[in-house]
């Protein structure tokens, strides 16, 4: 009898401890540069997860603000994630519906090949090299080029399997009252695509609005993005070994996908729900 209560006591016990773990492994960076951004800078020379014995956490990002050009680098990261997510949703949707709908061998193939971008690294070197070769190295329009075709595989994935779920019923009905295929997508489907789009959404702008990488060889510093600026200055003389600056500087970098976060979740809920209602 004891041995069935440990057991149920370890079952009861188990989604307390996993939250526990969750928030421990997710809470502990973001209240080390919380914290780390709130100190000054003799307090900040080596981060740890203590208070700071005064908070200077608005002077620290009004100082970031004024010298770190954020708002200048906000700008061309704007310029190049919005169109870079709205394109790749947009495209990518169009592709999964056809992918889905149709059923052949061919098109099969092509969607092996489409998915195939999410384990397959692209070749920085030869995108580098037909950008050049294009005209467009350098360019806002080549960085957008180069994230929707990375994050294109992405998009196709996941609303592909959801279209499969949508009622085929729902766009015969469209195309009987002489709706031309474009409109059966724009006004049928795409209203229905709303949670999984939400979840792409979320997932493209995070790695688009944080990457350095693709960006650092693509765009070099012809067009200042948040990470590529908070990597230039972090080595200059203004953040060198200034941790409280570059912790806020993170904070105000982070801020725009926290909000993009909020909103695209709410639009998640609302869309099971209202599927549940349905």
């Amino acid at each position: 009898m004891s041995e069935l209560s440990d057991v149920s006591l370890l079952r009861r016990l188990q989604p307390a401890v996993a939250l526990v773990l969750v928030v421990a492994a997710i809470g502990t960076p973001l209240w080390l540069v919380l914290v780390t951004a709130a100190k000054s800078q003799s307090e900040a020379l080596q981060p740890d997860l203590s208070l700071p014995s005064k908070w200077h956490l608005l002077e620290n990002l009004g100082q970031v603000w004024a010298d770190g050009k954020v708002l200048q680098a906000s700008l061309g990261s704007l310029l190049v994630v919005v169109p870079s997510v709205v394109g790749v949703l947009l495209f990518g949707s169009m592709a999964a519906w056809i992918l889905a709908r149709r059923s052949s061998r061919i098109n099969a193939v092509l969607y092996a090949l489409a998915i195939s971008g999410i384990v397959l690294p692209p070749a920085v070197v030869t995108v580098v090299l037909l950008l050049r070769q294009l005209g467009l190295a350098g360019t806002a329009v080549g960085m957008i080029g180069v994230y929707m075709g990375i994050y294109m595989s992405t998009v196709i994935f996941f609303v592909t399997g959801f279209v499969r779920t949508i009622p085929v019923s729902l766009e015969e009905a469209a195309q009987l009252d002489g709706a031309s295929p474009f409109r059966v997508f724009w006004l049928v489907v795409l209203p229905l695509l709303r949670p999984v789009l939400a979840t792409a959404t979320i997932l493209v702008c995070l790695y688009v609005w944080n990457d350095v990488f693709y960006a650092f060889f693509v765009i070099g510093g012809r067009l200042d993005t948040l990470p590529l600026n908070l990597f230039r200055v972090a080595s200059a003389g203004l953040y060198l070994n200034n941790w409280h600056l570059i912790f806020a500087y993170v904070i105000l970098m982070s801020l725009p996908l926290v909000v993009v976060f909020a909103v695209a979740q709410r639009k998640i809920i609302s869309g099971i729900t209202s599927g549940a209602v349905k």
